[in-house]
């Protein structure tokens, strides 16, 4: 092939970063993994909660789902099994270094046997309960508003996928899930309906063993898929049952 020139690149770059809303549910409450900011000279927001993230590496990132990946390695020590682009934020007002651009997504984790490993320019990790769309807290950057929509998103999807079973642990019961359900979508669902879809969908597997507690036992179940969430024809519904007149109390 003959030699093609390329033109010199000559414009201002922005800074350009992927950052990452990760939920969990645990002790029935959906939370946020949030990460210290650093208090070095110079760095922006010194000491604020943040979500994990972080600076493209051209060299290391073959794209932006790379980069995310490599990202929560680095800052946190796990892997999630649902990772999916929420959308971009950019403006020449968000980061005090300069113009910058950021690519999000959002994950979703159990924390059955895990073990968050603070690493990177990360001090410090925690789990902080969503409460009314945000932490609660200032966030750096324009992280509450990303976290804002990554919640709204998840809530949407959750209607008609099977989302919730990414934050379970590798065995659960047909009630937890419903929990982690109701959780998200912060009301009641109608039991029976639920576990008639969710059974009709083919998406869970039957494990040899039973849950055994105070309760009666209960049948143990593992998702079948666990590459990609499945998508039920219709939304759930709530727990009210449809009066004489057809229409929901």
């Amino acid at each position: 092939m003959p030699h093609v020139k390329t033109q010199t690149i000559d414009f201002d770059r922005p800074l350009t970063t992927v950052d990452i809303v990760i939920f969990t549910v645990s002790e029935e409450t959906l939370r946020v993994l949030l990460v210290r900011r650093p208090v070095g000279e110079g760095e922006p927001f010194p000491g604020r909660w943040a979500l994990p993230g972080g600076f493209i590496d051209t060299a290391k990132d073959a794209d932006l789902e790379s980069c995310a990946r490599r990202k929560l390695t680095e800052k946190t020590g796990v892997d999630v099994p649902y990772l999916e682009q929420l959308g971009s934020y950019g403006n020449a007002i968000r980061d005090p270094r300069g113009w910058s651009a950021t690519h999000v997504y959002f994950a979703l984790m159990g924390l059955d046997d895990v073990e968050l490993a603070a690493g990177g320019n990360a001090s410090e990790l925690r789990w902080a309960p969503v409460h009314a769309d945000i932490t609660g807290e200032a966030l750096a950057f324009d992280h509450a508003e990303i976290l804002a929509a990554a919640l709204t998103r998840l809530r949407s999807k959750v209607e008609y996928t099977s989302l919730p079973a990414f934050l379970m642990p590798v065995e659960f019961t047909l009630t937890e899930l419903q929990r982690t359900y109701e959780v998200i979508l912060g009301r009641e669902l109608e039991k029976k309906a639920f576990r008639t879809r969710v059974l009709a969908a083919d998406l869970l597997d039957t494990v040899p063993r039973m849950q055994v507690g105070a309760n009666r036992p209960a049948q143990l179940y593992r998702l079948r898929d666990t590459r990609k969430a499945h998508v039920f024809a219709r939304p759930f519904g709530s727990a009210d049952a449809p009066n004489a007149a057809g229409m929901r109390r």
